[in-house]
């Protein structure tokens, strides 16, 4: 048995996401996403844009643009998604219907933005899957949804139980927009979205109704994306603080300091392979190790940061990736 199989049941299991979701809605970046996908592997998604992305007007030929990149071969590692317009808007349906007509049988995911609550999401997945039945493609494409709302938010925890939703997004531009004027502009900044109240309370919200039903949360963007440093910091506390398993880029730029950041230390990662070495041979009973006792819940959290170091592209030890990750997959 791998060290999943001996400490989780089989439906106790995450999504196991990359860690940054890249997000493209212009042509010439859109491809230039893909290409920095295609060098640095699948430890980043690209979501093609068809909300922001595409010119009023232009609605239909953006939705059927996107679908061209993703049955290209640029798509190499099948980690492409596309965000829709909301389910109110008019392009919604015409969005879907060519994703899912012309792209379904690769799309990794569809992502549904500002809904005003349950309702909304439930309108928008019975919409998805009507149009997966129509054309047929004999899977379910997940659905990631964008929590910016002040109804979406009353209702996270009902939106994260929908067994149609993989990951939450917590849209941090917009909500403090909603709030007509009541959270400052810094609230928005790289530092001050981890300062204001009523920013923190959504994002552990949003985190806690995800893990609480085992759907991957997904950080919000950092507008400063030339400050590295900034991006490198909120980024740490998104995952070491708040939960976050994933965060959004808007650069080529931030993409490689989100994944160092999710990514665990070298230390940690050493650390995690000895206690499940040592919990493997002691047939995962509990066992002291430097002075400290470990049993079963604590071997879960280290094999899961095995799990992150891979997902990461951190490099693993090649006994270790044939015996615990290779024979999983196999």
């Amino acid at each position: 048995m791998t060290p999943r199989e001996a400490l989780f049941d089989a439906d106790d299991h995450a999504p196991a996401l990359p860690v940054c979701d890249h997000y493209s809605g212009v042509e010439v970046r859109m491809r230039k996403s893909l290409e920095l996908q295609a060098e640095l592997g699948p430890v980043f998604d690209v979501t093609l844009d068809c909300e922001d992305g595409a010119p009023v007007g232009g609605e239909l030929e953006h939705a059927n643009l996107c679908a061209e990149l993703v049955m290209s071969a640029t798509n190499r590692f099948e980690r492409v998604g596309a965000r829709v317009h909301p389910v109110d808007h008019p392009a919604f349906e015409h969005d879907v219907d060519t994703l899912v007509r012309r792209a379904g049988s690769r799309l990794a995911y569809l992502m549904v933005p500002k809904p005003r609550g349950l309702a909304d999401v439930r309108r928008a997945i019975d919409e998805i899957d009507h149009f997966i039945r129509i054309h047929g493609h004999g899977r379910e494409i997940p659905v990631h949804v964008l929590v910016e709302t002040h109804g979406a938010l009353r209702e996270v925890d009902a939106i994260a139980a929908h067994p149609r939703i993989e990951s939450v997004s917590f849209g941090l531009m917009d909500f403090v927009s909603a709030h007509r004027g009541a959270i400052p502009a810094s609230a928005m900044s790289a530092e001050g979205q981890f300062n204001h109240p009523l920013v923190r309370r959504a994002k552990l919200e949003i985190a806690a109704a995800c893990h609480a039903h085992g759907k991957a949360p997904s950080h919000c963007v950092v507008t400063e994306f030339k400050d590295l440093r900034a991006l490198s910091g909120a980024a740490t506390r998104a995952t070491r603080e708040f939960g976050y398993t994933r965060m959004w880029s808007i650069h080529p730029d931030q993409v490689r300091t989100i994944v160092d950041a999710f990514a665990p230390t070298v230390a940690e990662t050493d650390l995690a392979i000895e206690i499940i070495r040592a919990a493997q041979a002691a047939q995962w009973a509990p066992i002291r190790h430097r002075d400290t006792l470990h049993d079963r819940a604590s071997y879960r959290y280290f094999w899961q940061v095995l799990e992150r170091a891979r997902r990461t592209g951190q490099p693993l030890p090649a006994e270790v990736r044939q015996a615990w990750f290779d024979k999983a997959v196999a």
